[in-house]
């Protein structure tokens, strides 16, 4: 198998499939690109586009440690193809690059961890595509599913990059649909990287692990906090945060008792960081003393699945307020929800708390907002 940076020979030609001369596409939820930008570059990742849910970047290290990103949904590494039709990937020389793709994009996770492929694009069942699944199906010895596979390859149409004709032209036919490419994009895990090992308990209503990452980081965490997760759920936000980095206390609390024993069996996975505590408290009745509290982040009802408008009404005040009451000066309290009017009024009416910041996040259709609070001196 092709590792990158490794020259694969499947015939007397010779294909070198090296990281810094390609791209690498990032799904994102849509609200945290520059979230996922910043994490990129952290890993030495070169980002050169962002869209909407989707960053592209060049990078040259080892694509295992890719799958180290917290803040992405997935990551494909990505080929373009300079031809007009998806059955010239059928020629001999395309069909050899495409494969190696593969195999580089595979190298990235355990052999063993790959049973199933999945193709993914526009006319998946037409005989040129089914043309390409079955190379793809001898080349790797693994099984075609219509589903979710462990190995998935996209292709997509995109515009040509190289073309004889006039610029005008080719601009015309590339916007009647006449004109284009072909991105091949495989992914280089065998899951999604938002699809955490740890979750082995889902609850109604729980937060996605990556929208939790990226508030754990908004609470600028540091290794002496005693971090506060009121309405904890399944432990999401908690969990993050522990894969964050150190803290002093990780304490989560709920009134729900089955969501706090999803919560025991999720973090009872997460290994090597600081301990999680849970308990069985009411997040408008703490006990714990005042100005006792580093950073906050809650997952706050959104009155869909769990609680409805009519408790919240009362329930996200009461929590405004004694959060602000154990909480430090200087306390950073990041909240998500989808009632987004009723958390404003809430907000107005501690004023104890100053908003910093709100953007907004898509969550399947839902678009709750993130705010960032911090509590006056």
């Amino acid at each position: 198998m092709l590792t990158p940076g490794v020259l694969l020979s499947m015939s007397p030609r010779l294909y070198q499939f090296a990281p810094e001369s390609h791209t690498y596409v990032a799904d994102v939820i849509d609200g945290l690109e520059t979230f996922a930008s910043a994490e990129i570059r952290r890993f030495g990742g070169h980002v050169t586009g962002v869209t909407r849910g989707v960053v592209k970047f060049a990078y040259a290290g080892q694509l295992n440690r890719l799958n180290h990103l917290r803040t992405v949904l997935s990551v494909y590494l990505a080929q373009h193809f300079d031809v007009p039709r998806p059955k010239a990937l059928l020629g001999d020389q395309l069909l050899r690059k495409l494969l190696a793709q593969i195999d580089a994009a595979m190298a990235a996770a355990p052999r063993a961890a790959f049973h199933t492929f999945m193709l993914g694009a526009a006319g998946v069942h037409s005989p040129v595509m089914r043309r390409l699944a079955q190379a793809m199906a001898r080349h790797t010895g693994l099984a075609e599913t219509h589903e979710s596979g462990e190995l998935l390859v996209r292709l997509l149409p995109a515009p040509l990059r190289h073309s004889a004709q006039p610029r005008v032209a080719r601009i015309a036919k590339q916007a009647n649909g006449d004109e284009e490419g072909w991105d091949a994009l495989v992914r280089i895990s065998p899951k999604p990287l938002a699809t955490r090992d740890w979750r082995v308990c889902l609850i109604e209503g729980a937060l996605q692990a990556t929208v939790a990452h990226v508030m754990a980081e908004l609470t600028h965490p540091m290794p002496n906090d005693v971090h506060l997760n009121p309405c904890c759920g399944s432990g999401t936000l908690l969990i993050e945060r522990a894969l964050v980095g150190k803290a002093a206390r990780l304490v989560g609390c709920d009134i729900d008792a089955s969501a706090l024993a999803c919560a025991a069996r999720n973090s009872a996975n997460v290994t090597g960081g600081p301990s999680i505590e849970l308990q069985a408290w009411n997040a408008t009745t703490l006990p714990l003393p005042d100005s006792s509290v580093d950073a906050i982040t809650a997952d706050l009802p959104f009155g869909l699945h769990v609680g409805s408008h009519t408790i919240n009404q009362t329930l996200y005040p009461a929590v405004l307020r004694e959060a602000a009451r154990v909480a430090k000066a200087g306390t950073r309290f990041v909240v998500i929800t989808a009632e987004v009017k009723l958390l404003a009024g809430a907000i107005s009416a501690v004023p104890q708390w100053s908003q910093r910041e709100s953007f907004r996040v898509n969550l399947g259709g839902l678009t709750p907002a993130i705010a960032v609070l911090e509590r006056c001196k």
